[in-house]
């Protein structure tokens, strides 16, 4: 009965829409990368776009009757479910100075799991990949993972909807799938299923990063009382927690904290910033803090990402000297 519904509109058309929403996603993500400028997010948002765009080549080919057979198109998908994890393994790497090196690593990871693809490719050319169970939960576990690291920021609602792209994307590929029958013949009576869920997939894709896009302009009302500490680190802080995600954030934090009680400052630093924060932000204590934290930043971006995000200027040129010491 579903397969009936599904029919009335011919594959083609699905993979095309799919296809068109994977370049909606690419963009928004290219916009993601412009947005990172200055932090070591900039390569997760590199991932992300040849994510989408394998997606729309992907679908793409699909749609114009280039790839037909269930082998070729298994083997694409692979490709495409291999670059959706590299941008939540790339942020889990994204710590300066090992940030670069840890791109070979996001790629290597990448390569093992298309192993499947090349093996079958070489031996069994007319074959559906057959994904070990190792590689398929490794792909739950990761698309889990990316999903923690925003669901408790203003991201959250979007990292859902990606996830869940993700997911129905690569869901050949997922345990206890067979492979085979998510993969079928464009000219099958099942390919219109099969297509409407890919589009369904890249849908909520491009939906998800539309809403970022939104999010990302609609500015955050303060949180701290003006002239306060919290008032001055926080917008940066917080930036840095939409950037980066919920795992580095944490770190800095415990970081800050450790810091703080050694030293006696009457604060710490919580996912949502700091606490307490009365203190009027020309105290002693507060300088100190204020260079701390951001050679912890430092870390993960640059003096002129801080700028953008109203660091204040005070500690200026201490704070890179400060990241270099560690």
């Amino acid at each position: 009965m579903m397969t009936a519904v599904f029919s009335t509109i011919p594959a083609a058309t699905w993979w095309a829409v799919a296809a068109s929403a994977a370049l909606v996603t690419a963009g928004t993500a290219a916009r993601a990368t412009v947005a990172t400028r200055g932090s070591t997010a900039v390569p997760a948002a590199l991932w992300a776009i040849a994510a989408c765009l394998s997606f729309a080549l992907d679908t793409g080919l699909r749609a114009s009757g280039v790839v037909s057979q269930p082998a070729a198109a298994a083997s694409l998908r692979l490709v495409t479910a291999a670059l959706s994890l590299c941008p939540a393994m790339s942020l889990l790497g994204a710590k300066r100075p090992q940030h670069g090196v840890w791109q070979l690593i996001v790629a290597a990871l990448a390569v093992i799991l298309l192993l499947p693809a090349l093996a079958t490719a070489l031996v069994r050319p007319d074959s559906v990949p057959d994904a070990h169970l190792l590689g398929r939960g490794f792909i739950v576990v990761l698309s889990l993972v990316g999903w923690m690291n925003f669901v408790a920021t203003r991201h959250g609602p979007t990292a859902t909807l990606v996830t869940l792209a993700q997911v129905i994307v690569v869901r050949g590929f997922l345990p206890l799938v067979d492979s085979e029958q998510a993969f079928p013949p464009t000219g099958s009576t099942t390919a219109p299923l099969a297509a409407s869920i890919d589009c369904l997939g890249g849908c909520l894709a491009a939906a998800g990063g539309l809403l970022a896009v939104i999010m990302g302009r609609r500015a955050r009302p303060p949180r701290a009382p003006e002239g306060s500490f919290a008032a001055a680190v926080e917008p940066a802080f917080c930036a840095f927690r939409e950037t980066l995600g919920a795992a580095w954030t944490l770190r800095v934090a415990e970081r800050f904290d450790a810091i703080a009680a050694s030293r006696g400052w009457p604060c710490r630093l919580h996912f949502d910033g700091i606490h307490p924060a009365a203190s009027p932000i020309d105290g002693p204590w507060q300088r100190d803090a204020q260079r701390a934290l951001g050679a912890l930043l430092l870390r993960f971006v640059s003096t002129g990402w801080l700028g953008r995000h109203r660091w204040p200027a005070t500690a200026g040129g201490r704070l890179a000297r400060d990241a270099e010491r560690g």
